[in-house]
């Protein structure tokens, strides 16, 4: 009964993550830190195209849920994955993505 609880918290936990990554902005981001490495907002919101609070907004889904982290340099907020199972998922997603 012990292993059915723990997986099942598992099972929760994974759902959590891949429910933070699915919106296609959300995955636009993770891409780009996984392929290019860390950034700012600047940056993701030139290379996105989208105003800067909507970045912000998906920054924040994605913090909130323990998927990236952002480190302050200077007047910057830097940020990288922090999520190893989220870096798989997004290996794994880019796999076919030439």
């Amino acid at each position: 009964m012990e292993n059915v609880r723990r997986d099942v918290e598992l099972l929760t936990q994974a759902a959590e993550t891949l429910r933070a990554m699915a919106h296609p902005v959300r995955l636009c981001i993770l891409r780009g830190l996984m392929q290019q490495g860390p950034c700012n907002v600047s940056k993701m919101q030139s290379c996105l195209g989208l105003p800067q609070s909507t970045v912000s907004q998906h920054l924040a889904k994605l913090r909130a849920a323990g998927l990236v982290a952002g480190e302050r340099q200077a007047t910057e907020i830097i940020y990288r994955i922090k999520n190893p199972a989220a870096a798989r998922v997004m290996a794994a997603l880019l796999q076919n993505d030439a």
